[in-house]
């Protein structure tokens, strides 16, 4: 009989607790989709000038698109040119380190795109660039 209790307690020493493994993996999981910084289309294709001294931008997560008939776009929405201010300060919040992109067609006109830029830098995003093809 002692022989069987003792078989017993060997046996119940041999098992591996898994939880604490999978708590950590689980909090692991959880601090990078927190961490995790979601690039945001503006929504449309834009036919863009070419540049033979375009820079690729990293950490660019506030895209704004301006198409050929000045129509704003951010985040697959038609903004007005009042509410880009308000957008771009909305998603700066969300992401802080990001930098205003502004994607204009060549043929918008140049009003369009000075007053986007404004708006962007009246939101507190001083890094506003122009994209354009290499």
């Amino acid at each position: 009989m002692m022989k069987h209790l003792q078989n017993l307690v060997e046996e119940e020493e041999a098992t591996i607790d898994m939880t604490p493994m999978l708590d950590v993996v689980f909090i692991m999981l959880i601090f990078f989709i927190v961490t995790a910084s979601f690039v945001k289309e503006s929504g449309i294709d834009v036919n863009r000038p070419d540049a033979p001294t375009a820079v690729k931008k990293d950490r660019a997560n506030i895209l704004i698109a301006i198409n050929d008939k000045n129509e704003i776009w951010i985040d697959k929405r038609k903004i007005d040119v009042r509410a880009v201010q308000a957008n771009v300060e909305r998603m700066h919040a969300e992401n802080p380190q990001g930098s205003v992109v502004i994607q204009a067609d060549r043929k918008s006109t140049t009003e369009t795109l000075i007053k986007v830029m404004d708006a962007s830098r009246a939101a507190g995003v001083p890094d506003v660039s122009i994209a354009a093809n290499e």
